[in-house]
């Protein structure tokens, strides 16, 4: 493990300068979620240890964070042992592969940080007396016979199909989390993230709403696989990370859908980038991928009564702001691929 240097000076006016800081374990830190994680810890007034093996995290997306003192790094992989020196308030699992083409590229790593890395982050939990939440995903319910979802469905799962190596690493983790809760004592906070969208996304890691921005920048035509008539259901960044932070400071250790209810169709949604990009191009159908949801939809009835969350960005704003964010990278950015392709992974 190393951390990157920086000039770990601390802001001017920092409110909270020469007051010790509780300590915070984010893995996943150079990931989408985890590096708004940072810096909501940050905003906080915690002290951030980050961790990420950078599989597919990108550091870019925290080298705003390396010149502060309250924030350290390390490269390592939570699928190995996993020690930090000193104390810890909180732990947040956030490592994981979390979109189709990354999951179907490396599957045995995404086994492995879902269940070894979990263990070990959870023995270290217990060792350091820290509380612990662990991400969880929408995939623990497959593809869905209940809508909308709530945590009492057990979910209609695949083990063997091509997305079981995520959808299991995440049912595993609930298992393991909760085996540590009821036997350790351990406090620990389950969260089932639902499509979560917002800047910091990578353009072509496979999932949806970047696939359609990325191809209306490069003037393609927009991929919809199938005929489009499967749903999703997207919750802006932000408000994600405001129930994430609540749930980590309730006292319930039960998982916890946290997503925004609001359901669209892959069609609708196509129509939307297609007006918010201005672009002239068409939509074209593709096969649907083998054990591909066709719905998606958290019930956040638990979360309004326990957290008093629900999500508050509308999509329309959101969609601009994650539009703004896109149309501000690069060239070479914008036409970065990600080489992989679902052929072979079609629903038969």
């Amino acid at each position: 493990m190393h951390r990157p240097l920086g000039s770990n000076s601390t802001p001017p006016g920092d409110p909270h300068m020469g007051m010790i800081r509780e300590r915070v374990l984010i893995t996943g830190a150079a990931g989408f979620l985890g590096s708004h994680l940072c810096d909501r810890f940050i905003r906080e007034g915690y002290h951030v240890v980050g961790m990420d093996n950078l599989i597919t995290g990108r550091l870019k997306n925290i080298e705003h964070l390396f010149k502060l003192e309250q924030f350290e790094f390390y490269h390592h992989d939570v699928s190995r042992f996993v020690h930090v020196p000193g104390e810890l308030k909180y732990i947040l699992h956030f490592a994981s592969p979390a979109s189709p083409i990354d999951y179907l590229k490396i599957p045995i790593q995404t086994l492995k940080v879902g269940s070894l890395g979990t263990h070990n982050l959870l023995g270290l939990a217990k060792a350091k007396g820290a509380r612990i939440l662990v991400a969880s995903t929408s995939e623990v319910y497959g593809d869905p016979q209940v809508h909308p979802q709530t945590e009492a469905y057990w979910g209609h799962v695949n083990p063997i199909g091509p997305r079981g190596v995520y959808d299991e690493a995440k049912r595993f983790q609930e298992a393991i989390t909760m085996a540590y809760h009821t036997y350790h004592g351990l406090e620990t906070r389950i969260v089932r993230i639902f499509n979560t969208y917002g800047p910091r996304m990578r353009l072509n890691d496979g999932r949806v709403l970047p696939a359609f921005i990325g191809q209306a920048l490069r003037g393609e035509d927009l991929t919809v696989f199938g005929d489009g008539s499967q749903t999703r259901s997207f919750c802006y960044v932000d408000d994600l990370i405001e129930g994430i932070y609540r749930l980590l400071l309730s006292d319930y250790a039960g998982p916890v859908n946290v997503g925004n209810p609001g359901e669209i169709t892959i069609a609708q949604f196509a129509e939307e980038i297609i007006k918010l990009t201005g672009t002239t191009q068409k939509v074209v159908h593709k096969p649907l991928p083998k054990d591909d949801p066709m719905q998606r939809q958290p019930d956040i009835t638990l979360a309004r009564k326990l957290l008093g969350w629900e999500p508050k960005v509308s999509r329309a704003e959101g969609l601009r702001i994650t539009y703004d964010y896109f149309k501000g990278l690069t060239p070479e950015e914008l036409n970065e691929k990600e080489h992989f392709s679902f052929e072979g992974y079609v629903r038969k």
